[in-house]
C-alpha cells in the first residue's frame, strides 16, 4: 500500500527555464510535469505537490514546421457564430508572446480546481530579468535534457 502525502509535508522549490529557441510543445510538457509534481517520488494525484517554474525569454520560443503561421487556437464567446481563432503569429502581433505557452501548459493539466491552482505556479516573462531572484531558482537546461528540446539556428 502506498503512502499518500499530507498537506504539511509539501515542500515546493523553484526552477528557472530559459526559453530561448525552445520548442513550444516540449517546453510545455516539461513545465506541466514540474508544476504537477510528477518529477518527484512523492507525487500524489489529488494534492498540489508541484514546484514553481519561472520562464524567461518567452518571446524567443520557436515552433517547428509551419505551425507559427498555420496552427490555430480556437475559443468560443458563447453566442451563436461566436467562434474566434488565433495563430501564434497574431499572439505576437498583439504583444502577448506568453499566451500560447500558457495555453499549451493549461491543456496538459487536469481540468478543474486543482489544474487552475497548479497553473498559477508558472511565471512567464519576456526578457532576461524576473522578480523571483530571491527564491534562488535552480536553472534547468533544456538542451541537456534532450537535444530536440532546442531548435538550432
Amino acid at each position: 500500500m502506498s503512502k499518500f502525502l499530507k498537506k504539511d509535508q509539501i515542500k515546493s522549490s523553484w526552477y528557472e527555464i530559459d526559453a530561448k529557441n525552445a520548442v513550444v510543445g516540449r517546453l510545455a510538457t516539461i513545465i506541466s510535469m514540474i508544476i504537477r509534481g510528477k518529477n518527484k517520488p512523492t507525487y500524489t494525484p489529488h494534492m498540489d505537490d508541484g514546484d514553481f517554474v519561472v520562464v524567461k525569454n518567452a518571446e524567443h520560443i520557436k515552433f517547428t514546421g509551419k505551425k507559427y503561421t498555420d496552427k490555430k487556437y480556437y475559443r468560443h464567446t458563447g453566442h451563436p457564430g461566436g467562434i474566434k481563432e488565433m495563430t501564434p503569429e497574431k499572439f505576437l502581433e498583439k504583444n502577448k508572446p506568453d499566451e500560447f505557452l500558457k495555453l499549451a501548459i493549461k491543456r496538459m493539466l487536469p481540468g478543474g480546481v486543482l489544474g487552475k491552482k497548479q497553473l498559477t505556479k508558472v511565471k512567464i516573462y519576456t526578457g532576461e530579468s524576473h522578480p523571483h531572484a530571491a527564491q534562488n531558482p535552480k536553472l534547468l537546461d533544456l538542451g541537456k535534457l534532450n537535444s530536440k528540446n532546442l531548435i538550432r539556428n
